[in-house]
């Protein structure tokens, strides 16, 4: 695998018929999205969700998930949108924003949970544990797209840009660290952490009090983590405030809200008396 990432040259194009063009990007995303609704609905009676539930959730997940991680991209990148408006509609050239995406995701289940009547918490549960998938299935959009690729390196496994996709300060490199498949790994673990802690405390039903805010809080501050590191060699254009990437800023705001919020969380419950 080292070795085809270090020579292979991906384009974001599976085929084209006529005026229709097949991308990966896209195909990736619908992928991963997928799969981890398969995953969901098999894990929907742990968390005494009714399979029918987690289908409408899923609809209103990512149809908002998209417009949001849309939304924050273009907000991000509001001059740019504003010279080249119809841009905005170009989804497939990349610009999807996770942070956009969990942003809006939290207002779906909210509202969501209000009108069905039922425990915020544990649509939060089932949706953190599964969204790492999609994320790591989705990421591989970008290397096809050739882009959020990382500095030049001369390491085994880095990966061709071509010159047209390299940033004006590194035209002369050739090889970069491929941040989306580290990101995509690490979104694996994660994954595989919420599940294993699902099938072991849920399905054996040894459910601690705080099991559903707990998965949540497990991700977020996860995923924020591995987030923040790889933004250090991230060399997309991004906002910079005090010394950091806009990224890492996000990223270190919901590590230190799910950290304030895991602890109260924990300390307001009470334990149980042995007798």
């Amino acid at each position: 695998m080292i070795s085809f990432l270090h020579n292979f040259s991906p384009s974001p194009n599976i085929f084209s018929l006529g005026s229709l063009t097949l991308k990966w990007y896209g195909l990736l995303i619908v992928l991963g999205a997928t799969l981890a609704l398969l995953v969901a609905l098999k894990l929907a009676k742990y968390y005494q969700l009714k399979k029918e539930v987690v289908l409408d959730l899923a609809f209103w997940l990512i149809i908002i998930g998209l417009l949001g991680a849309r939304l924050y991209d273009v907000l991000l990148e509001l001059p740019y949108y504003l010279k080249y408006p119809i841009k905005i509609f170009y989804i497939w050239e990349g610009g999807l924003a996770i942070h956009g995406a969990i942003i809006a995701g939290l207002f779906v289940l909210y509202f969501f949970s209000k009108k069905q009547q039922l425990n915020f918490w544990a649509l939060s549960a089932l949706t953190a544990t599964v969204l790492p998938l999609a994320q790591a299935i989705g990421r591989w959009g970008n290397y096809f797209n050739q882009e959020l690729f990382g500095r030049p390196t001369n390491l085994a496994w880095g990966i061709p840009i071509d010159i047209s996709h390299r940033p004006a300060d590194y035209l002369s490199y050739t090889y970069f660290q491929p941040t989306f498949l580290y990101e995509s790994l690490g979104l694996i673990i994660i994954f595989l952490n919420l599940l294993f802690l699902t099938i072991r405390f849920l399905k054996k039903q040894t459910v601690c009090p705080n099991f559903y805010k707990n998965q949540v809080f497990i991700y977020l501050i996860s995923y924020s983590v591995l987030r923040f590191f790889l933004e250090f060699i991230r060399i997309d254009k991004t906002p910079i405030l005090l010394g950091l990437r806009w990224p890492q800023i996000v990223s270190l705001i919901i590590i230190i809200i799910s950290l304030i919020l895991f602890f109260k969380s924990h300390v307001l419950v009470p334990s149980k008396r042995q007798s």
